[in-house]
């Protein structure tokens, strides 16, 4: 009796000291009492960086070790932050290619706490693809996310030499190859188009080079790049399929550094500095071909005359404010150059722009602000005799965002904001400058729009082995005036022009997309992941090509054409091995989508200038199993993966209605990669490659009108391309690092077999028998050797 008295009256004194915790500073008693019942929490917040260039950390582990299970992971601007009950800590931050650090705090008030790691450059050759940490992948949620470094793909040999990280992606498993040597890429069925590719934050529309055998990305300017192919966050949106979010380095701001490389048909260059050590730094970076020197060399007049080069640059400059405020200024400039003598030529390029703003309330509140410009435009010039014309389009955005960090606790970590963007889409202008040409001069009216979006996200621990992500993604499409639309009946007939005044909303589309993800780790090596994705596509890309090429055409969302939408579903399983060494992960998805766009039979891509009355609209799926086995540690690195998928669509008025293979479709898909460091001066690597080919139509039969042969096609993508396989070879040899300077050479063999993977198949008539029809098999690569000497001081 006197015992549950005496409970229920402490109870009572508990509750009282826990309310009035003001009175806790002056009555000693009631300080007793709420010390004795409850522990007062306080928040550690800080950055992570490289204690060499002052680069911030993005995925730096930060765990406590005194409270398993309890820790948080640096975000894309190196910021964390961890609410933990009074006492005294050991802080394990960690990040793979960094010697772990273990820092003691004593935590009686918060504090703002920023950590440095040190390069292990014992463990830079030993990791190629990564995770954030070592058991990461175990816990979090999100799926589907592969994260490289730059400085862990340098030895995987690509076409030419070069460090090209969208190469390394597609040799894992769901991200396929949009074509020989193409830097565009499919990702679980989706279009090419279907892929957010983001540098800095700022859209970027067509990120190849020389017709897709380069990507737009200097590896030199890249810090860290993440790829979503399953469950992506709510700050994402506007594409179906994937975002590849890259990030340029800030530059480095406590010493000057020189870096670059000499290559058979480029070279490039880095420079980056403090300029105000500490506080303030740059990075400029450039890279060039030099394919027209050599054309202009030769004495044949057919090859001298042609040009084939790009250039493009990177720079960014970053200033610290405050301890609270920090500014970064980035851009991209690329332009590629293709002409065949004075009979055609083509440009290209993209331009973007970003000016953001980092600002740390408080301890538990981080805040991003970016205004953002992004352009692609091209241009193609034809002289073929009678007919001199020019096609120039191009498109442009315009895009403000606010976005904000919150750690509410140790179990929760938020993520909410808005974004608004305005889209001008210049349709395709054509100018005829020939006197005699009958191609008549089209130029109409840019289309506008403008892209909301509020999100918001939770990635919340209810208990140690269960971790949920959860958020919702709200969307408004608004279609500008100020330009002509059209109403088209059954047939793709048009049978009414409207015209809207400037400012005028000609449709709005509002959708919700919402995103949940689950991990649970059965135990610390092993875990199994759910997902589902709902995401929605305003900007659809216009292509009549098996792989993208410049002149594709972007068009948004209209009266007419309806936003893609896609629903996806996966279910996956991690496993560690050997302490960590070795990594198996599977999944399984499924994905529908809708408003799914193709060509109508006979469709005019080139002349027409009313494109919605050559397209067909219906549904889509794509599904399959995805399995990847890393070696991640050891002389020997490397990993095998293996794709099993299908891709279709079903659209009234191709194949009768039926189901039917998309393009990108493909049975098989196979990559095995291996990294041998042979010596501390040595390592050894080598890739191959298989996959099923691409489906794609094929003459079925021919006839003749007015003596002119056409080849009639009946089923659309009823044939398949011959299988692809490749086996690449490479070696790099690092030189003896002098005080301040260090090089290495990268050389090696691209199609070390000599496969004749075919490109295209072309159908022509026989010139000698017009009965007679020949195949013609286009072959790009066999036996490529490339070298590369590279160097740093």
């Amino acid at each position: 009796m006197n015992r549950s008295f005496f409970l229920k009256g402490l109870t009572i004194l508990c509750f009282i000291g826990m309310a009035d915790r003001a009175s806790a500073a002056f009555d000693p008693s009631v300080r007793f009492l709420t010390n004795l019942c409850a522990q007062q929490n306080f928040t550690i917040s800080g950055s992570v960086k490289d204690a060499q260039s002052g680069e911030l950390m993005i995925g730096a582990t930060i765990r406590v070790k005194e409270r398993p299970g309890t820790g948080t992971v640096s975000n894309e601007y190196g910021f964390y932050s961890l609410t933990l009950p009074q006492g005294h800590y050991q802080l394990q931050i960690s990040l793979l290619g960094f010697a772990d650090e273990v820092v003691a705090v004593d935590l009686t008030s918060s504090q703002k706490l920023d950590l440095v790691l040190t390069e292990s450059s014992q463990m830079l050759e030993e990791v190629v693809v990564k995770t954030t940490t070592a058991n990461e992948n175990i816990t979090n949620p999100t799926m589907g996310i592969e994260r490289l470094a730059v400085r862990d793909i340098r030895n995987i040999p690509v076409l030419m030499g070069e460090r090209d990280p969208l190469k390394v992606l597609q040799l894992l498993p769901g991200i396929k190859s949009a074509g020989e040597g193409s830097s565009g890429f499919n990702v679980r069925g989706g279009n090419s188009d279907q892929n957010l590719i983001l540098l800095d934050e700022a859209p970027v529309y067509n990120a190849s080079h020389l017709l897709g055998f380069f990507s737009t990305f200097n590896a030199d300017a890249i810090k860290d790049l993440a790829l979503y192919k399953g469950g992506m966050p709510a700050q994402y949106g506007g594409r179906l399929s994937s975002v590849l979010d890259v990030k340029m380095n800030d530059g480095n701001n406590q010493d000057f550094h020189a870096s670059g490389g000499i290559g058979l048909i480029s070279s490039r260059l880095a420079l980056e500095g403090p300029i105000q050590k500490g506080k303030s730094s740059f990075l400029l970076t450039g890279r060039r071909t030099y394919a027209d020197a050599f054309l202009k060399l030769s004495n044949d007049p057919d090859l001298n005359k042609n040009t084939l080069y790009f250039y493009d640059l990177n720079a960014k400059l970053n200033y610290t404010i405050s301890p609270k405020d920090r500014v970064y200024l980035s851009g991209y400039f690329g332009r590629d150059q293709f002409g065949l003598g004075d009979l055609f030529a083509i440009n290209w390029g993209n331009a973007t722009g970003t000016l953001r703003w980092n600002h740390l309330y408080n301890a538990k509140l981080f805040g991003n602000t970016s205004l953002i410009y992004s352009q692609y435009d091209y241009e193609v010039g034809v002289n073929n005799g009678s007919n001199q014309f020019n096609l120039k389009s191009s498109i442009q955005d315009i895009n403000l965002k606010q976005e904000f960090s919150y750690f509410p606790n140790p179990k929760n970590s938020m993520r909410f904001g808005v974004n608004i963007i305005h889209h001008t889409i210049t349709p395709r202008t054509r100018t005829a400058t020939g006197e005699n040409s009958s191609i008549n001069n089209t130029r109409d009216p840019a289309r506008t729009s403008f892209e909301s979006a509020l999100f918001f996200t939770n990635k919340w621990q209810p208990a140690d082995p269960f971790t949920i992500e959860y958020g919702l993604r709200l969307t408004a499409f608004s279609v500008m005036g100020g330009n002509h639309y059209y109403t088209l009946d059954a047939n793709k007939t048009i049978v009414d022009t409207l015209l809207y005044g400037r400012g005028e909303v000609v449709k709005q589309y509002l959708n919700a997309e919402p995103r949940v993800s689950m991990a649970y780790a059965i135990r610390p090596d092993l875990s199994v992941k759910a997902s589902y994705t709902r995401n929605v596509q305003n900007l659809h890309l216009l292509s009549n090509a098996n792989a993208s090429t410049p002149n594709d055409r972007w068009v948004q969302s209209s009266n007419v054409i309806r936003p893609e939408l896609a629903d996806q579903v996966a279910l996956g399983v991690v496993r560690k091995l050997n302490d960590n060494a070795y990594e198996f992960s599977t999944e399984v998805y499924y994905k529908t989508m809708q408003n799914q766009i193709d060509y109508r039979n006979g469709a005019d891509f080139t002349y027409s200038d009313n494109l919605e009355t050559q397209l067909l609209f219906g549904k889509g799926r794509a599904y399959g199993a995805e399995w990847l086995f890393r070696k991640k540690t050891g002389a020997l690195s490397g990993w095998i993966g293996y794709t099993l998928s299908r891709t279709e669509k079903q659209i009234e008025g191709i194949n009768n209605g039926s189901w039917y293979a998309a393009k990108q479709d493909r049975t098989h898909d196979i990559s095995i990669v291996g990294i041998y460091k042979l010596s501390p001066t040595w390592t050894l690597s080598g890739t191959w490659v298989y996959n099923t080919g691409n489906a794609v139509s094929f003459p079925t039969g021919k006839y003749r009108i007015d003596g002119a042969v056409f080849f009639n096609y009946t089923e659309r993508n009823g044939y398949r391309m011959p299988a692809y396989h490749r086996l690449d070879l490479g070696a790099t040899v690092n030189f003896k690092k002098r005080r301040h300077f260090e090089s290495d050479l990268a050389f090696g063999l691209y199609n070390a077999y000599g496969q004749a993977n075919p490109y295209a198949i072309n159908f022509e008539q026989s010139p000698d028998d017009p009965a007679i029809t020949q195949v013609q098999r286009v072959t790009l690569f066999q036996f490529v050797p490339y070298i590369t000497y590279n160097f740093k001081f």
